[in-house]
C-alpha cells in the first residue's frame, strides 16, 4: 500500500469526468445493477443498500473538517459491509492490510487517519479478490519510495486500478482527485509517465461501463452517489 504523495499532470483534469449529470447517469446505471443482483437472490444482500439517513453528504465534502469526515466514511464503510467481517479503521503508521483470524474481523488500516488514505485503501481493497483478501497486504511487496525505471512502470501498472476507483469515490465525494507516483525520490525523468492518463482513462472506461467496477467498487460508489443525490448538492467545479 503506498502513502499519498500527489502529482500532477497539466493534460489531465479529473475534475471533468464526474459532472452532475454523469454523476446523475451513473448511479441510475449502478441502481439497475444492483435490482438486477437483487433480482437473483431470493434474500436480501445487506450490502446492497443501507439506511442513509444518519449519515450527511456535508460530512464527507472538501470543505468538512477532515477529521469529521475521516469518521463519517468509518462508519458509512463499516455499516455498509458489514457482512463481509471487515472494518476501516484509522492507523497510526502506514497503511496495512490484516486478513481474518482467529475470530478478528479483518482490517482495513489506513495512514494517520488521513481521508484520502482511508479511499485509497478502501479501493485496494476492493480490487482485490477473495484470495488475495486472506493475504496480508493482499499478497503485495511493496518497494519503497526511490524505486528505479523498471520497479516504477511495474508500480504504477498495478496502481492504476485501484487509483481509478479512488478517483470516482473521490469525485462522489465532491472532491479534488490527483494521482500519486509516490516516488518523490526517483532518480529518473518522470515526466514522459503516462500514468495520470492511464487513470484518466480507467476511470472514464468505469463510468461507460459500470458493471466492470468491482462488485463491492458499485456498492460503495452507489452509496455515495445516493447521498449527495439526496442532498440535490451542486459540484465543487
Amino acid at each position: 500500500m503506498i502513502t499519498t504523495i500527489l502529482t500532477t499532470d497539466i493534460h489531465t483534469d479529473f475534475s471533468t469526468l464526474l459532472t452532475n449529470g454523469a454523476a446523475n447517469r451513473l448511479l441510475e446505471a449502478l441502481n439497475a445493477l444492483a435490482d438486477k443482483e437483487a433480482d437473483k437472490s431470493s434474500s436480501t444482500n445487506s450490502s446492497l443498500t443501507i439506511d442513509c439517513s444518519s449519515f450527511d453528504a456535508d460530512d464527507l465534502k472538501l470543505l468538512a473538517d477532515d477529521d469529521k469526515a475521516t469518521t463519517a466514511l468509518i462508519q458509512l464503510f463499516n455499516q455498509l459491509f458489514v457482512d463481509q467481517q471487515v472494518e476501516l479503521v484509522r492507523g497510526a503508521h502506514e497503511p496495512e492490510y490484516f486478513p481474518a483470524n482467529n475470530g478478528n474481523l479483518a482490517r482495513i488500516e489506513f495512514a494517520h487517519g488521513f481521508f484520502n488514505s482511508a479511499l485509497h485503501e478502501i479501493s485496494h481493497w476492493c480490487i482485490a479478490g477473495q484470495a488475495r483478501r486472506q493475504l496480508s497486504d493482499f499478497g503485495y511487496w511493496y518497494a519503497a519510495d526511490g524505486r528505479s525505471e523498471a520497479q516504477q512502470h511495474a508500480f504504477e501498472r498495478v496502481e492504476v486500478k485501484p487509483q481509478a476507483l479512488e478517483c470516482l469515490f473521490t469525485l462522489a465525494c465532491q472532491r479534488p482527485f490527483q494521482v500519486s507516483q509516490d516516488n518523490l525520490f526517483a532518480e529518473f525523468d518522470t515526466s514522459r509517465s503516462t500514468f495520470a492518463s492511464d487513470v484518466y482513462r480507467q476511470a472514464q472506461n468505469y463510468i461507460a461501463q459500470p458493471q466492470s467496477l468491482p462488485r463491492d467498487a458499485q456498492t460503495l460508489l452507489k452509496t455515495l452517489l445516493s447521498l449527495f443525490a439526496d442532498k440535490d448538492t451542486q459540484s465543487i467545479y
